[in-house]
């Protein structure tokens, strides 16, 4: 061969080779995209109909009250409260589909069905964008628009546990699951698939693999399949658990039993061969308990004993590792398996700050600095590290407060119970004497105190309300009034000498103070009055749509939309009726 051919042989071979790269990279990078899939999200302020039950029977009404589908269906389901699709169902739980013209949909499919989120409380408990229908005993999918997302060839299509978007389907006998685009995820080949439960305050479940099983002669056998759709762990296992407060989304620690011997797989690399009667592992600090013949031990999590499995007991609290040996004696080790120079009845709980740790010996709280040096004088029955410089804290007797590392005062250690409340920067206390609420800003100021308090917190305010008062603050405790909590509205509830009306922005009267309590417009436009214990209904202009004639048996205040308040029922799911 010449060098001439030589050349374009080489050059076809290396054009080649870039195709195959290419080829691969477009194909991996089609397959990722299948995988991926969006969640609608969805707030109150977005809904536009809601369920709505008259005399047992159910329909749907919109935000402005008006009936948008008759009461007259044993149940009514709204899978996505933005979107005129309502599924309702007649006395022999047939289904037809309605539009907000009360004209029927998708009546080209049969038997059509919401989809049910499975351990998820909330008032959406339906897959938002999608439905099942049979066609010759077989299901598929359809989104809210009518079109066919996946063909109806399944046995059965269900939610799957956790995971919104994702959908249990069964094939030919097996399980198997699909996004909310129909794409495959894991391939139906198991007779069960289960999630792993892990989950991050940030991406929910997204990053939860699959725990799958096949039946064998001897019972279940259990792998494991990431969220790629791997198999990292063929379904050999009599038992598998994923160390969920491990938070990696990107490995997986498995504890996996085999003929009742434990081991620990990172990935599909076993790091524990499967020789324990159990293995658990510890928060604290990062590392796993062994257990072998009712002697227990240390390992990392990546597999290296770090103390010996000998001993009868293992604690581990805090810093330290504490091992009781079988005469009883105890000794501390630090977390990497290495002795540590300390009393075997003290433990150092760490905190989310370098800074400090928190000591206990025996009932005492202590708080430590960076150095280990106790800095607190005072005994504590309880310590807990709040954020800065800053502890809440607990003395004999059960009251609490909050203190710096100096230990001065900034929440007074008075109340018999404070919290944060969450997103916000303020902390609620309370005191039972009087039923008393007080709401503390982020400079520990104290800026309300009301007995018999409710709180509700929304988006973007705080409320604290009883029969004689509300009051407003924005996330950071700074006191608003409502006018500037809701300055679209045209009225505001405003008590005078005991009694409640409504004044316009300019503080013009409305409605008379007559009421025992009034409450602000909702975003739809209506506000209560209560008179002699019972509400009734005005609407954006002060007109009294409903005498008071409601009774209600619950201290917060109701939800009215025109001659309609809303009831809250099972976990978070709620219908409006008269």
């Amino acid at each position: 061969m010449n060098m001439k051919k030589k050349y374009i042989v080489m050059i076809v071979v290396i054009l080649l080779i870039i195709i195959a790269i290419v080829g691969w990279f477009i194909y991996k990078q089609i397959q990722k995209n299948g995988r991926e899939y969006e969640i609608e999200k969805i707030n109150i302020q977005d809904y536009a109909y809601f369920i709505l039950r008259e005399n047992e029977k159910y329909g749907v009404m919109n935000t402005s009250g008006d009936v948008v589908i008759n009461p007259e269906y044993t149940n009514v389901i709204i899978p996505n409260p933005k979107k005129a699709v309502f599924i309702c169902y007649d006395e022999n739980k047939n289904t037809k589909v309605f539009n907000q013209n009360n004209e029927q949909i998708f009546s080209e499919y049969e038997h059509i069905q919401p989809i049910r989120l499975k351990n998820i409380a909330s008032d959406l408990m339906y897959e938002k964008n999608l439905l099942t229908y049979e066609q010759d005993e077989k299901v598929g999918l359809i989104n809210l628009e009518g079109k066919i997302i996946a063909k109806p060839k399944y046995e059965s299509i269900e939610g799957l546990p956790y995971k919104e978007g994702e959908l249990l389907i069964k094939l030919e006998g097996k399980y198997g699951v699909i996004n909310n685009k129909g794409n495959d995820l894991v391939e139906p080949k198991y007779d069960e698939i289960t999630v792993d439960n892990y989950a991050t305050e940030e991406d929910g479940y997204k990053y939860a693999g699959y725990i799958v099983s096949n039946t064998t002669q001897d019972g279940y056998r259990y792998g494991y399949v990431d969220i790629n759709g791997r198999e990292l762990l063929e379904p050999q296992y009599t038992e598998i658990s994923r160390i969920i407060n491990i938070q990696d989304k990107h490995n997986i620690y498995l504890i996996v039993a085999q003929n009742g011997q434990y081991g620990l797989f990172k990935n599909q690399d076993q790091m524990i061969e499967n020789a324990y009667q159990s293995i658990t592992y510890n928060s604290e600090s990062n590392t796993l308990t062994l257990e072998k013949t009712k002697h227990y031990g240390v390992a990392t999590i990546e597999g290296k004993i770090i103390i010996p499995v000998e001993f009868t007991q293992i604690d581990s609290t805090g810093e330290y590792i504490y091992a009781t040996d079988v005469d009883e004696n105890v000794k501390v080790y630090k977390e990497d398996g290495t002795p540590a120079e300390i009393d075997s009845n003290i433990y150092i709980l760490k905190t989310d700050s370098a800074n400090y740790q928190i000591k206990i010996d025996g009932s005492v709280y202590s708080i430590l600095n960076q150095a280990g040096e106790q800095i607190t004088k005072q005994n504590y029955s309880y310590i807990d590290y709040l954020h800065d410089n800053y502890f809440i804290v607990s003395v004999t007797g059960g009251k609490v407060g909050v203190i710096n590392d100096k230990e001065e005062a900034s929440i007074p250690i008075q109340y018999d119970s404070i919290e944060n409340i969450e997103g916000t920067d303020c902390m609620i206390t309370r005191l039972s004497e009087n039923n008393s609420t007080q709401l503390y800003d982020k400079n520990f100021k104290q800026i309300c105190e009301m007995t018999n308090a409710i709180i509700k917190k929304e988006n973007d305010y705080i409320k604290l309300y009883n029969d004689a008062e509300t009051r407003y603050f924005d996330l950071e405790g700074n006191e608003k009034q409502n006018t500037e909590i809701f300055p679209d509205n045209q009225i505001y509830a405003k008590s005078t000498d005991g009694k409640w009306g409504f004044v316009d922005k300019s503080g013009n009267i409305v409605v008379d103070y007559i009421y025992d309590k009034a409450t602000d417009l909702n975003s739809y436009g209506y506000a209560g009055i209560k008179l002699d214990g019972k509400w009734g209904v005005v609407d954006a202009n002060g007109k009294v749509i409903i005498e008071p004639t409601y009774t209600f048996n619950v201290q917060t205040e109701p939800q009215f939309i025109k001659d309609y308040y809303r009831v809250e029922y099972g976990y978070g799911e709620f219908y409006y009726t008269k």
